[in-house]
């Protein structure tokens, strides 16, 4: 047993400090960025904002919903190879730019995956997730994947340590995926104690990445606009939202009324109720790690679009950055023990 004493950051730790700024106008902020990958040659351009694949958010209406905008979403794996193909026939021209095809590391997995592949040719991204990326067989999935698929760009995760994300840069990921236990239906930390505060994990893993030439996606953690832009000034180049997306039209899950209200409902991916509806319950080995909530009818997800982006672009101006890749060199956080004043909230 050991301690690291160095403290460890999430986002409510906290501020971004401005700067003086040339910036007269949010509109003179462009959210743009191009990624050229470590192992692929795909160049992709977009605002680098992806919805979680989680199957009441990362589905085929919200990816349709998200590509008009220029963001990016990681399709869930449960929808069947079917289910591909009819979406992609009725999909306008270039979606497959703005959308990852989910697995998990199984031999059905690894089938399903060649086989939607084999009917969609040009779609250009797999996202490889587990809850553990710490496992041998996961870096060694990743690396037969990158074989299988030369020219693909490959997410894969979830990490929060350096040193695991240089191994699966190394293995043929283009992209890790960095967060353990920081979303909102996520329970690994209550159930195991396993976890890392997500503006630590992100600021040392993109780190990583960088000198490897690789990128990092930031997965879970972000309550509002402001965490997305925090996550973007600790280097990250991608971040990931589940419940920002969550209770929309486009975001799946079942429609509830309570007290004359509409409600979705939204749940981690490892509860029960996932657990239940995908692979016939939780196996006797292991425990549910995340919980189901119901979420206020939020409507079109245009809206939260807008708000994000808004924000974003607000921040930017804060500090003087005319384009989103500048943000990481504009951004010095400073600790603070508040973040709003909250007199007003009911």
């Amino acid at each position: 047993m050991r301690i690291e004493y160095d403290i460890k950051l999430g986002f409510k730790d906290v501020m971004i400090r401005p700067k003086r700024s040339t910036l007269r106008s949010r509109s003179e902020v462009s959210l743009e960025r191009s990624f050229k990958f470590m192992h692929s040659s795909y160049i992709w351009t977009g605002i680098p904002i992806m919805a979680a694949n989680m199957d009441t958010v990362g589905t085929f209406e919200m990816a349709k919903a998200l590509s008009e905008k220029g963001l990016f979403t990681a399709i869930h794996k449960h929808y069947s190879i079917n289910d591909w193909n009819t979406f992609s026939s009725n999909s306008p021209k270039g979606f497959e730019n703005n959308i990852a095809v989910s697995t998990g590391i199984s031999e059905s997995d690894s089938e399903k995956l060649l086989h939607i592949f084999r009917s969609n040719p040009n779609l250009k991204f797999i996202c490889i997730d587990v809850a553990n990326g710490y496992s041998e067989y996961f870096a060694d999935f990743v690396k037969r994947t990158r074989e299988q698929y030369p020219d693909k760009v490959i997410i894969a995760g979830n990490v929060v340590t350096g040193e695991m994300v240089e191994e699966l840069l190394l293995s043929g990921a283009d992209i890790v995926k960095v967060g353990i236990g920081p979303g909102s239906v996520c329970t690994t930390r209550v159930k195991t104690g396993v976890g890392y505060p997500q503006l630590s994990a992100i600021i040392e893993c993109a780190d990583a990445a960088h000198g490897l030439g690789g990128q990092i996606v930031s997965d879970g953690g972000c309550a509002t606009p402001g965490d997305i832009a925090k996550a973007f000034g600790a280097g990250a180049d991608f971040v990931m939202l589940g419940g920002i997306f969550a209770g929309h039209d486009e975001s799946g899950g079942d429609i509830i009324e309570k007290n004359g209200l509409p409600y979705r409902r939204f749940y981690g991916m490892s509860s029960s109720i996932a657990m239940e509806k995908h692979i016939g319950g939780v196996a006797e080995y292991r425990a549910s790690e995340g919980k189901s909530v119901e979420v206020p009818y939020k409507g079109q997800v245009e809206t939260t679009v807008q708000d994000i982006l808004g924000g974003l672009r607000s921040t930017c101006t804060y500090v003087g950055a005319a384009r989103l890749k500048e943000l990481t060199k504009r951004t010095t956080f400073i600790r603070v023990n508040e973040q709003e004043n909250r007199v007003y909230d009911e």
